[in-house]
């Protein structure tokens, strides 16, 4: 005749199947919510239980199947345990032993070691990985059949269990949102400038360039003494130079030639021979790539033409490398000027003041894929030309034009509503 266990050793054995079914929770917990980067960051400091850890995390099916058939196990196993232990010494009241099972469960086998897996998932993931390990290839059979269900059932819904090892790639919103949330992990410098390089994915050249109306350079119509003062105030290091307008254009002048170009200038000689050819781009050309294009044609500033091969402005990698690093300097003392805030926080500006512009100096979202311009802007909203002491709002902004001079806003009020 068998003998009944004792009462120390169903404990005891209960005991254990409890620490291995908060084992089984946690490294669930840790495994699902280690972070990859950090984990990569371990294995490169040789440290084997890390790479371990990815190489589990290769396949998430298996590692699941594996934890969650010993945690189960764990858990029936301890079932039956309670259920004998009250049928042999409590008098056989299984439900009052269910009821405290569930709650000793919940409390030290779920709860407590999810919570800390989840304040220190990489600890947890490297530290379980080793048993982890070799429970998948003691359960390799059970986990392929019950995969082979899985995946199945999965197919049904056009899934892959495969896929879920492929989540890590973000894009670029939710690369933005992790920058946000980053706090003093990274200077808000750096963040603003990471921001703006991930913004420029979205952007085409019209959207930083220099319209043709604001094109600073030397007309060889003027005098000698005028391009001298274009040269010395210029912040670029390349100047574009034309015969009355830009629409003729002559070349591009380097500062390192603008001696020669000055002394020929006023000797009223060829200046061909100190200008770089003129480089033409479509304004519709993404930003990222008109930068490969400068730094692969070695060449630094261009003109900007529509589908109509009209110029329509100016770029050059400067003004794209603003746009990375931000205004600074001078740069940013014009925003100050062109951008006036008032006490109640509303903007003062010009209808040729770029939307672009305004909405990085006050951190406004106002809407820009069509028109670039606040003039251009109102116009097409109203659909006509603007007329002064006229309100109007688009979307969360209130416009009102002040001031209209040779059917242009000269003048206008901008407030966030």
């Amino acid at each position: 005749m068998i003998e009944e266990p004792s009462l120390l050793f169903l404990f005891s054995t209960l005991v254990l199947l409890l620490i291995l079914s908060g084992f089984f929770s946690g490294s669930e917990t840790g495994m699902m919510a280690a972070n990859k980067i950090k984990l990569k960051n371990l294995s490169k400091k040789s440290k084997y239980s890390a790479k371990r850890a990815i190489e589990l995390l290769k396949r998430p099916d298996q590692l699941l199947s594996a934890i969650l058939v010993g945690n189960n196990f764990a858990n029936i196993l301890a079932s039956a345990i309670v259920t004998i232990i009250m049928i042999n010494y409590f008098g056989g009241n299984v439900l009052l032993g269910s009821v405290i099972l569930t709650i000793i469960i919940l409390i030290f086998s779920e709860i407590t070691p999810k919570t800390i897996a989840a304040i220190k998932p990489e600890s947890v993931a490297t530290r379980s990985s080793f048993l982890l390990k070799i429970l998948v290839y003691i359960f390799k059979p059970l986990i392929f059949f019950t995969n082979f269900i899985s995946r199945s059932i999965l197919s049904i819904f056009n899934l892959n269990a495969k896929d879920a090892s492929n989540n890590d790639n973000l894009n670029t919103e939710e690369l933005r949102t992790l920058l946000d949330e980053s706090g003093d992990l990274i200077p808000k410098q750096y963040r603003k400038m990471l921001s703006s390089v991930l913004g420029m994915e979205e952007l085409v050249v019209e959207d930083i360039m220099i319209p043709t109306s604001e094109v600073i350079g030397i007309n060889i119509k003027d005098n000698h003494v005028k391009a001298i003062s274009i040269i010395e105030s210029t912040e670029y290091t390349r100047l574009p130079v034309f015969s009355d307008s830009i629409d003729n254009m002559i070349g591009i002048l380097h500062l390192k030639d603008s001696h020669s170009f000055l002394e020929m200038l006023e000797n009223n000689k060829k200046i061909d021979s100190t200008l770089q050819e003129t480089y033409f781009v479509s304004q519709s050309t993404a930003l990222m790539k008109q930068l490969r294009e400068f730094l692969s044609n070695d060449k630094s500033i261009a003109l900007v033409v529509d589908e109509y091969g009209e110029i329509q402005g100016l770029i050059s990698i400067e003004d794209i490398f603003k746009e990375i690093v931000g205004k600074f300097g001078s740069a940013k003392e014009e925003l100050e000027k062109e951008f006036v805030i008032l006490n109640d926080k509303s903007v003062i500006t010009d209808g040729n003041a770029r939307i672009r512009d305004l909405n990085n100096f006050v951190n406004w979202d106002i809407y820009d894929d069509s028109s670039k311009t606040i003039n251009g802007l109102v116009t097409e909203y109203l659909d006509q030309i603007p007329q002064a002491n006229l309100c109007i709002e688009i979307e969360d902004y209130r416009f009102e034009i002040i001031e209209i001079e040779n059917n242009f806003i000269s003048k206008i009020k901008i407030k966030k509503i």
